[in-house]
């Protein structure tokens, strides 16, 4: 292995010294035709100064990046699952980050894995990253987003229609005869939270009889739904909802529990009825099984790995976007007698 000399790269590429840090620590700044040049050049020299260009003389990377939304949520473990094992089935490696719904920390990842010249990322987004994503792909790293794009045309992605989610859960409830409905969610920044809102928002325009409340949630954790279960578990009876659609199945959990444990017990579902988004097991087996709108989420990461290794190998492919449909699972908290 030889010693780094960056005038040597520099002449023997033809740019200029400054050209030849930027490749290696801000490669969006250099042209795509020169980053590649530069790239082919220390790959020949047999240096290597870090681990992308490791990966540049070894060749097509073992390794995926997945950048979860929020690992305490346990459906994005279960599509880090299906993801896994389909990649483990193929010799590959799926390398997890947790944003935990920051933005910062969503780009340290994708950061962390370009440099590491993985395969391709996974990317359950905090925000838009349209323009991020663009720029993997020029960099030959191809994205694949778990939940529906903001940015058409900008990457492929694989979810579930949320809105149809949404209507689902609104429409269960109204059809059991509540009427004064509340949506808790999660922060409204997140596309899945507010195609869910949409979603039961139509279901209660179709309604001459129901109403919708919104309250509005810190996070999509327990925590959360029992600050939203006390507020509500305050309130006189006859200003209360008598049906809660939670944005996912951790705030339904975190409502429950506050409902039921308050100074004066609330039944449900006689009182109110709550329905919770993902069908995750801790919803199975709560002290009152909680209804859900469920997602296939193994299904979700096998096909996102499926996705992506076929345009790691043809980045031609344009943009697709495979959307699964969600179902409602009954159980007690809204029908009494359900499992």
């Amino acid at each position: 292995m030889k010693d780094f000399r960056v005038n040597d790269v520099a002449a023997r590429a033809n740019v200029s010294v400054g050209t030849v840090s930027n490749v290696l620590n801000r490669p969006e700044m250099v042209a795509i035709a020169t980053r590649e040049r530069v790239e082919a050049v220390i790959a020949a020299m047999n240096y290597v100064p870090n681990e992308r260009a490791r990966q540049l003389r070894a060749g097509t990377s073992s390794m995926i990046g997945f950048v979860m939304l929020d690992a305490g949520n346990p459906f994005f473990m279960d599509v880090a699952r299906g993801a896994e094992n389909a990649a483990s089935a193929l010799g590959l490696t799926v390398l997890l980050g947790n944003s935990d719904d920051d933005a910062s920390r969503e780009d340290s990842y994708l950061e962390a894995f370009e440099l590491q010249r993985v395969r391709g990322v996974l990317v359950s987004p905090t925000r838009d990253i349209g323009a991020r994503v663009r720029s993997l792909r020029e960099r030959r790293i191809p994205s694949i987003l778990i939940g529906r794009a903001h940015s058409p045309a900008a990457a492929s992605s694989v979810s579930v229609d949320d809105v149809a989610g949404g209507l689902l859960a609104a429409e269960h409830l109204i059809g059991l005869g509540r009427t004064r409905l509340s949506f808790v969610a999660g922060p409204l920044h997140i596309r899945q939270v507010t195609d869910r809102l949409a979603g039961a928002q139509s279901a209660v325009a179709r309604s001459s009889a129901a109403t919708l409340e919104l309250f509005g949630a810190t996070s999509l954790s327990i925590q959360a739904g029992r600050v939203i279960g006390r507020q509500i578990a305050g309130r006189r009876p006859r200003d209360r909802p008598d049906a809660i659609f939670a944005a996912n199945d951790l705030l339904a959990i975190g409502i429950l529990e506050a409902i039921t444990l308050s100074e004066v017990p609330i039944r449900v579902p006689d009182d109110i009825a709550i329905v919770g988004y993902d069908d995750i097991e801790y919803a199975r087996s709560a002290v009152v099984p909680i209804t859900s709108i469920r997602q296939p989420s193994a299904e979700i990461g096998a096909t996102a790995i499926r996705l992506l290794l076929e345009e790691a190998s043809d980045l031609s492919l344009e943009p697709r976007d495979v959307t699964f449909q969600p179902c409602l699972i009954e159980r007690a908290s809204t029908v009494q007698g359900s499992a």
